[in-house]
């Protein structure tokens, strides 16, 4: 059964820094491609950022500079470090997990920047 569990949402001063993880099993994760989305109150689902199998990196215009991902195939771990967060980075972020025709999402954790 393959399972995506995130954890290290919180609520968060403005300026703040955050680190999620993503722990994945039932899956081989180090071939799969991953990612974190968010969706904030109201609006649609935006992909945040995208880490391939070879580590390469990709950051949506909104969290570039600000926030990194990153991958430990050894732990079978996602993370995403957040730093200089904004009320606007209030959402629940979910990790997904894809390769070809499969894809795979976890629960979702909140983070809620507010002062």
């Amino acid at each position: 059964q393959v399972q995506l569990v995130e954890s290290g949402g919180g609520i968060v001063q403005p300026g703040g820094s955050l680190r999620l993880s993503c722990k994945a099993s039932g899956i081989v994760f180090s071939i799969y491609t991953a990612y974190w989305y968010r969706q904030g109150p109201g609006k649609q689902r935006e992909r945040v950022a995208e880490i391939t199998s070879g580590s390469s990196a990709f950051y949506g215009d909104s969290v570039k500079g600000r926030f990194t991902i990153s991958r430990d195939n050894a732990e079978n771990t996602l993370y995403l470090e957040m730093r200089d967060l904004m009320p606007e980075d209030t959402a629940v972020y979910y990790c997904n997990v894809a390769r070809v025709d499969r894809s795979f999402w976890g629960q979702g954790t909140q983070v809620t920047v507010s002062s």
